[in-house]
């Protein structure tokens, strides 16, 4: 299903939550990412970002860093489910041009000579996500990366996915076919010239009656994995998911929605309505932010659903350049049945955590942390 948000949204960066980092504690960030690259061998520890050193290195030091940035990274704080955060220093040239596709983003990172000032800002984001929470990534999206590069790519303009850029990208929630989709997602950027909008939309914001709550509180249709996963999801059953569930009212409503990947002509009338009155609300209270370098986008995505309104792409290493951090928040609990979705055997990276539930101890690391054989990989 294509999504009926409209393509032509107004920029309105006051309605969503607003925190400034210090600028010291925003250099501190980019000295310690500095400092953690020079023990590193970039070539090896770039690759992924899960070498043993790397995580070990990040565990051991992001206490190092000021107070005010884990308070920076916290959840969203309002019904909006969004916050931004500036501002990291950056300039421009520093990252050499954007990359023309996730591929060269990553190769480029092992460069050290020409492009190592790439791979420190995935240490930036790292951690940032390290103190937010658990950074985890997909063993089938980007090779394993535990930062993705968000990059319009030639030949995938029209895909519901991160490297598409004249359609626009459907709002939805991250890896909503999972289980074990992130709790907070991390939107860094490091160039957007064209001042390209990142939609957010809020499930605590919306209006729907009672038996329009009721009826999408119903496990009655799957969601899908989308293209960027590839083939292989046919063999697993599809379990019918709730599209709501809240278990304290609306002010507590959380969603999984991802209209692109739910089979709705398969559903009753009633529930098709439903869905499209809950589509028209998102749209109704949708936001766009657009990002501008050094600025950090939280999206809450058990509370928010996001996407991003169509542009020209010019493949000239001037185009917008995000990078993506999926988080884990261990104090988080969803419902009990997730546990029993077999999440179409995409399977995690989860470095950061152990036995598949609690924070690494120092010095100790699981990877491939996937309970039940369990976890994923694109779509942002």
């Amino acid at each position: 299903m294509k999504s009926v948000l409209s393509e032509r949204k107004t920029l309105h960066p006051q309605d969503i939550e607003r925190r400034e980092l210090p600028a010291a504690a925003g250099q501190a960030v980019r000295e310690l990412a500095r400092e953690i690259s020079t023990t590193l061998d970039e070539t090896d520890a770039a690759r992924t970002l899960t070498h043993p050193a790397l995580i070990e290195q990040i565990d051991a030091r992001v206490a190092e860093l000021p107070p005010e940035v884990r308070h920076a990274v916290r959840p969203p704080a309002t019904a909006h489910g969004a916050t931004i955060v500036s501002c990291l220093p950056l300039t421009d040239k520093e990252f050499g041009p954007t990359p023309p596709s996730w591929r060269e983003a990553a190769r480029w990172s092992g460069e050290s000579v020409t492009r190592a000032n790439s791979f420190q800002f995935d240490l930036v984001m790292l951690l940032l996500a390290r103190s937010a929470g658990e950074p985890f990534g997909w063993r089938g999206q980007q090779d394993g990366r535990l930062v993705n590069n968000i990059v319009p790519a030639a030949g995938h303009e029209h895909e519901q996915s991160g490297a598409s850029s004249k359609t626009l990208l459907s709002p939805h929630t991250e890896d909503a076919f999972h289980p074990e989709r992130a709790h907070l997602l991390m939107l860094g950027c490091l160039r957007n010239p064209d001042l390209v909008g990142t939609t957010v939309s809020s499930v605590r914001r919306v209006e729907l009656s009672a038996e329009q709550r009721g009826l999408l509180s119903t496990p009655i249709l799957p969601i899908l994995p989308d293209v960027s996963y590839g083939d292989g999801h046919e063999k697993y059953s599809a379990t019918p998911l709730p599209t709501l569930w809240s278990a304290a009212g609306p002010d507590e409503q959380t969603l999984r929605y991802d209209p692109a990947y739910t089979p709705l002509d398969d559903a009753a009338p009633e529930f098709r309505s439903a869905y499209a009155r809950l589509t028209a609300e998102l749209e109704r209270v949708c936001v766009t932010a657009a990002l501008a370098p050094g600025e950090v986008l939280l999206v809450d995505n058990d509370v928010a659903v996001h996407g991003r309104v169509p542009f020209t792409a010019r493949y000239d290493g001037t185009d917008r350049w995000l990078k993506r951090v999926n988080i884990r928040l261990p104090e988080r609990q969803r419902r009990a049945a997730e546990a029993d979705e077999n999440g179409y055997g995409q399977r995690i990276v989860a470095p950061f955590r152990a036995a598949g539930t609690l924070p690494l101890e120092r010095g100790t690391h699981e990877w491939d942390a996937v309970p039940n054989d369990r976890g994923t990989l694109e779509h942002s």
